[in-house]
């Protein structure tokens, strides 16, 4: 596992987490309890001053140094308990002091008397090898002034918290051992399906794109990410499969012609013909080349629409007038088969686009249009607006396309097989290219029948704003 690793990051960020959390409640939790032992000690010891200053040295009666000292050491044995007592006159005179405590902390007789007694209870903390707390209040008896000090050593509780601190050290590294190595799992196993989605994904070559990436229930993103890079493989598969099935029909398509041109080559080679002959089959080689000419532009025409790089030149302009001169200039084509060509022109249909590409569009639909009409047949162009869009329609009165073909005739090379076996000449590109070209208009073109026969060809694109 490197540092640069998501797992590592993860790791590493949730174990700072544990350690920042920890080490802020272990701070607080010292803190309070210094606070709360400090706050004890303080209240025990102005308690005892006070205890001692009202019930015996106010007593005039037991003021003697011998019967202070017993009384004391009766009720609150200050050695044992290891605290100190001291009862001092307003001249300096120490009529009580409690002997030496039996954790030796401090010695009670080197303890200096406070600098400014006062009346009030008050609370100070004489520093040494072992700190002492000392509360002290003044206690009058007639004339007299006493000054009655109760203390006890701060080391317990200095004991206490260097303890706690050690538990805190010790229950920090362990709590940080078991939650990077509890993280470091969960992590592992949070990032399992990421890992059989890469082993899979090695596995994935341009001759296995039929597998897929395995699916994660989990509802979040990386399940997301599995749908989103399965739908992904699926469009490389299907982008492949297109790929493969157009090299396929156009080295077919490309066989044909060139195989005809080879042998009629090969046989002007082998056999001396007379002129006639010859200019026949001349004519025929220039038939196939002009075939292939058309295949090839068709296939260049494409290429260029779908990488994107087929030179463009949007400008606005009136649809209904470039569809109408061009119906007209399709009108000798329609004329050999006695075709009627009817227009329907909704005038003042404005569009942005590029005008030659699509006029190609309305040429390919007519002269698609031509092809499959019987003679003396007709052919409707219609050019409408609704609701922002604009319209082509061509309508012709031909035998219609077969269900099964329909959503087949945009396919390159696809060609409609005719039921009276009269096939169409073609290179079965025509439809591909008006596909591609209002795909780069924004636009769609789609198929249907009529209802009286016939088929329909349909041409979506924007209005121009």
């Amino acid at each position: 596992m490197t540092v640069r690793s998501i797992s590592f990051r993860l790791t590493a960020w949730y174990a700072g987490m544990v350690v920042a959390v920890i080490i802020v409640f272990g701070a607080f939790s010292y803190k309070r309890l210094e606070h709360y032992l400090n706050l004890t000690l303080r209240q025990s010891m102005s308690h005892r001053a006070a205890q001692i200053a009202n019930g015996i040295v106010s007593d005039p009666d037991r003021l003697d140094q011998d019967e202070l000292g017993v009384d004391i050491e009766g009720v609150y044995a200050p050695g044992t308990n290891d605290r100190f007592v001291r009862v001092t006159r307003k001249d300096g005179t120490i009529i009580y002091v409690s002997g030496q405590p039996n954790d030796h902390s401090f010695d009670p007789r080197k303890v200096p008397l406070p600098s400014n007694p006062s009346a009030k209870l008050a609370i100070r903390v004489e520093a040494g090898p072992a700190p002492l707390l000392i509360a002290s209040t003044i206690a009058r008896v007639g004339d007299e002034t006493y000054l009655v000090e109760s203390g006890s050593s701060m080391s317990p509780i200095r004991n206490v918290l260097r303890r706690f601190l050690e538990t805190l050290i010790i229950g920090l590294t362990i709590v940080v051992c078991v939650a990077v190595s509890g993280g470091y799992v969960l992590i592992k196993r949070a990032l399992a399906p990421v890992r059989r989605m890469t082993e899979t994904a090695q596995e994935i070559t341009l001759h296995h794109l039929n597998r897929r990436l395995p699916l994660v229930e989990t509802g979040d993103e990386i399940a997301k990410l599995s749908l989103t890079l399965n739908q992904m493989i699926s469009r490389l598969d299907e982008s492949f499969q297109s790929v493969n099935r157009f090299t396929s029909d156009a080295s077919h398509e490309l066989r044909t012609p060139l195989t005809i041109i080879r042998g009629e080559l090969e046989s002007l080679l082998a056999n001396e013909r007379d002129a006639g002959t010859v200019k026949k089959t001349l004519f025929s080689l220039l038939e196939e080349t002009e075939r292939l000419g058309k295949i090839v532009q068709g296939l260049l025409a494409l290429s260029r629409l779908d990488g994107g790089t087929a030179q463009m030149v949007y400008v606005c302009f009136d649809l209904g007038e470039m569809v109408a001169t061009t119906t007209d200039q399709m009108e000798l084509l329609a004329e050999e088969k006695a075709i009627e060509l009817i227009t329907e022109i909704e005038n003042g249909v404005e569009i942005e686009g590029d005008r030659s590409r699509l006029k190609q569009v309305v040429v390919n639909l007519i002269d698609n249009a031509i092809k499959y009409t019987p003679r003396k047949g007709n052919i409707k162009v219609v050019v409408r607006s609704s609701q922002g869009k604009a319209y082509i329609e061509v309508l012709d009165s031909g035998p219609g396309i077969p269900e099964a073909d329909l959503l087949l005739v945009f396919e390159r090379f696809y060609r409609v097989e005719r039921l009276d076996g009269n096939n169409v000449d073609g290179t079965g590109l025509g439809l591909s290219i008006v596909q591609s070209i209002c795909a780069a208009h924004a636009g769609t073109v789609t198929a249907a029948n009529r209802e009286k026969g016939g088929s329909c060809f349909t041409v979506e694109l924007r209005i121009a704003r």
